[in-house]
């Protein structure tokens, strides 16, 4: 019962005209549906010759309906699709030809969907009607093909005649009369022996095609070859510069380290000798402020005898710290040191500047070196030519140049003629010829008449 349920289903989703599930389903007014395709296509064949009616209920409609695409009926049909069970099919006799498919010529009314096409009768047949073309000797040799809708331009549009002949001369398509009449005299070659020669070169193409297809899947081999290598080098290209401006960054950062702690050092040495003559002073500053408070209270002093006294012990120099070797230099102090490093860096920037050109050139002069394929036709081997300037002095006398002094021919005897396209060894004609010609690989030469 649930089997017959779906079937109900597939059968009430149906298109009545090419029976399968509606596509694209629209509802005409009185309330059928059909796919879109169908029902443009039915009304099309009956515009003009009676009014526009349901192929089911034949309820007419003035004017024509607008078609829309009922999309809650689409998306059942969809969802039919996918959950519901595949329709049994339709038996031969109930496969209607729908608006793309090739129909039974024989049928009448509504047509049957054609299932081959004879290139003899010209026409196709669906299932029933095709069956004589099996069942009878009279139709052995004729030839049957998927349908075809081009047969009718294999009649002759003069003679009404089927096209057997093929004219090499016209080079078109003809009937018998028509090589007894305006093509007679004419090559003239039945289709099928023009065909079984077109097969052979189409043999010979796709021979060569085949040959050029494995050609290139060859190159194309060799350029993923190419491009692994490439990149390969271009990574460790890459990884090698990164390690060497690594090494450089390690050692301008050591050298940096070193400047600045040796001024750090030269800073700390500096500074404890500046304080250590400073201390010196201080002290001497302090023993000269006592001694002169110690002269001017003995100035003040009544006692003679006293004043001589102390004044001879008082009037004593004192040491003091040589001022020669204080040393007031403009302060630039460590500007010197800076002034080197910035020497330094302007060489560094100067060698880069030179030499980086240098090297973005040597960069971008990588080529991708393929190989060039072996010269097989004329074209080919004139890609290769070449021009040889010689000596007029040693040339050889059987030897002709041009203004530019190229060999423009070689006389031999009778004036023959071997014109020189391309240069390669040759049999001994000057031994300046022999020795330009050895400058090549590949050879071609062309004759204008036969050499004696």
């Amino acid at each position: 019962m649930a089997q017959k349920g779906f079937e109900l289903d597939h059968e009430t989703f149906s298109c009545s005209i090419c029976l399968d599930l509606l596509k694209d389903p629209v509802a005409i007014p009185c309330g059928h549906s059909y796919c879109m395709n169908c029902i443009q296509s039915y009304w099309d064949e009956e515009d003009g010759k009676k009014p526009l009616s349901c192929p089911q209920c034949r309820q007419a409609f003035t004017p024509r309906p607008v078609l829309v695409k009922n999309t809650m009926l689409a998306a059942l049909v969809e969802e039919l699709k996918k959950t519901g069970p595949s329709p049994p099919p339709a038996p031969a006799d109930l496969c209607f030809a729908g608006p793309e498919d090739e129909a039974c010529d024989v049928c009448s009314g509504r047509k049957l969907k054609a299932l081959k096409s004879c290139l003899v009768c010209l026409a196709s047949y669906c299932e029933k009607h095709l069956q004589p073309h099996y069942d009878s000797p009279k139709f052995a040799k004729h030839k049957l093909v998927e349908p075809s809708r081009s047969l009718q331009e294999n009649i002759c549009s003069r003679h009404d005649e089927v096209m057997k002949m093929f004219c090499r001369t016209d080079r078109q398509f003809i009937c018998y009369l028509c090589s007894v009449d305006e093509h007679k005299g004419h090559d003239t070659v039945s289709a099928a022996g023009e065909r079984t020669e077109r097969q052979r070169e189409l043999e010979g193409s796709r021979q060569n095609i085949q040959q050029r297809i494995q050609d290139r899947e060859k190159e194309v081999k060799l350029l993923q070859q190419e491009v692994e290598a490439i990149n390969h080098s271009a990574d460790k290209s890459v990884e090698e510069s990164e390690k060497i401006f690594t090494g450089l960054i390690r050692v301008m950062e050591k050298r940096s380290s070193d400047v600045k702690q040796q001024v750090r050092s030269q800073q700390e040495s500096e500074v404890s000798r500046v304080k250590e003559l400073q201390e010196k002073l201080e002290h001497e500053i302090a023993e000269l402020q006592r001694k002169d408070v110690d002269l001017n209270q003995l100035s003040h002093t009544e006692d003679h005898i006293e004043f001589l006294h102390k004044f001879t012990s008082l009037s004593q120099p004192t040491e003091s710290a040589d001022s020669s070797s204080i040393n007031i230099r403009p302060l630039r102090y460590f500007e010197d040191g800076t002034a080197a490093v910035a020497e330094v860096r302007d060489k560094l920037q100067d060698v880069l500047r030179n030499k980086w050109a240098a090297v973005l050139l040597t960069v971008r002069r990588v080529d991708v070196l393929l190989t060039k394929p072996q010269p097989k036709t004329r074209t080919d081997f004139l890609m290769c030519s070449r021009e040889i300037a010689m000596d007029s002095n040693t040339a050889n006398t059987r030897l002709l140049l041009s203004e530019g002094k190229q060999i423009k021919e070689i006389r031999k005897k009778k004036e023959k003629r071997f014109v020189i396209t391309q240069p390669d060894p040759l049999p001994v004609f000057n031994s300046q010829v022999e020795g330009a010609y050895r400058m090549s690989v590949r050879f071609f030469g062309e004759t204008e008449d036969p050499l004696s």
